[in-house]
């Protein structure tokens, strides 16, 4: 299978599969227990239909939206997701490059393998930091510093990791960060040389965000859950999360908000977005889909604060879906991720291009000429 083959997102997951060592294709492709909250985020958009009109006169058409105070070309931001170098060696690298091509919102994680000056000097595109909330007090107040310092346009702050989920398949696999080569995965890595040998003789892994507080972070091989479960704050609250918003004095969001009540909340502190999110079905199995919960967020907060519908969109229609069903814009992860692993910045590109068409070809399709005018009188739930 070739890059060329891979017209929807479905196809760049089958190529990473490929590509990449089955110990990391599961770290990206794997979720928690039984994984059925990562099946039903997008299961979901198959609930609900949408109603086009016809001899609307759509040869021109306006596919932009405002994120968070930042103008996007598409309804659509690419979720901040950690260790890509793991994925591909181009890494965080490729995918802002291919954010700033397609005049979308990126993400970087606390965890990135790319350090926060770097990608703030790279790129003029809207740039979002995913904050995860550390015991180190001064690792948390170095990296606000540092994203002020890089001039990232907003943070998002993690708030449904207080522990890990249990990711049985990287339980398994023995997934590390950084990878740990063991005489039960050396064979599944030996036969991805191409992966490999990038990884080995490109630059050193890291993560450079972390390294001058959490040794565990760089060097030293810890799983994901493991770093959850020790590095992070349990004690995390909504006054220390309006604490941070109030350190950070720009633009914040929570990721990870699934209740109506956690929403009502967040809007009545002036937060500025909300991102419905399960953590890609990472964190508690067994959760509903956000996209199945939107509608009645929407109902409770619409209009005091952006709701952004976060997790298992695969289809342009599904960023249509989201904003019919009242999101400011719709976002996530292995929507690139699988593309990254495939075939590095190109790959992301390529994705991103077939996103854009399906969601031109949408809104054509449905006599939209403009992403306001995907309203909710435009769906009908099954």
């Amino acid at each position: 299978m070739r890059l060329s083959d891979c017209h929807n997102i479905d196809d760049f997951r089958l190529l990473a599969k490929q590509r990449l060592p089955w110990p990391v294709f599961d770290y990206i492709d794997g979720a928690a227990d039984d994984e059925l909250t990562k099946a039903r985020n997008t299961q979901a958009y198959a609930r609900a239909d949408l109603v086009p009109d016809v001899l609307a006169g759509v040869s021109e058409i306006d596919t932009s939206c405002t994120i968070l105070g930042r103008k996007s070309a598409l309804p659509l931001l690419l979720s901040p997701t950690a260790l890509q170098r793991v994925f591909h060696w181009q890494g965080e690298r490729a995918v802002v490059r291919a954010a700033e091509k397609y005049g979308l919102w990126c993400g970087i994680s606390s965890l990135a393998t790319v350090s926060i000056e770097e990608i703030g000097a790279m790129t003029t595109a809207p740039k979002l930091f995913q904050f995860y909330y550390h015991k180190d007090r001064g690792l948390n107040r170095s990296m606000i510093e540092r994203c002020q310092a890089a001039k990232f346009d907003a943070i998002a702050l993690t708030v449904d990791t207080i522990v890990a989920g249990k990711r049985e398949r990287c339980a398994r696999s023995g997934f590390t960060s950084p990878p740990r080569f063991t005489a039960a995965s050396a064979l599944s890595y030996a036969m991805k040389p191409r992966w490999a040998l990038d990884y080995v003789f490109r630059e050193k892994f890291a993560l450079p965000n972390l390294d001058s507080h959490v040794r565990e972070g760089t060097g030293e091989a810890v799983s994901i859950a493991g770093y959850f479960n020790t590095m992070l704050d349990q004690t995390l609250d909504w006054t220390m999360a309006e604490q941070l918003r109030d350190d950070w004095g720009g633009k914040f969001a929570l990721k990870g908000v699934m209740s109506v009540a956690d929403a009502r909340r967040a809007a009545d502190m002036g937060i500025d977005a909300i991102m419905i999110s399960n953590h890609g079905g990472r964190q508690l199995d067994g959760s509903r889909a956000p996209f199945d919960q939107l509608p009645e967020i929407v109902d409770a907060v619409g209009g005091r604060i952006e709701i952004i519908c976060d997790g298992g969109v695969r289809r342009g229609t599904h960023a249509l879906k989201s904003l019919c069903a009242g999101a400011t814009a719709a976002s996530g992860g292995r929507l690139y991720l699988y593309a990254l692993a495939a075939a590095g910045q190109d790959g992301v590109e390529r994705a991103l291009g077939i996103l854009q068409d399906e969601i031109k070809r949408g809104m054509q399709l449905m006599g939209v000429k403009s992403v306001d005018q995907l309203t909710p009188d435009r769906l009908r739930w099954r």
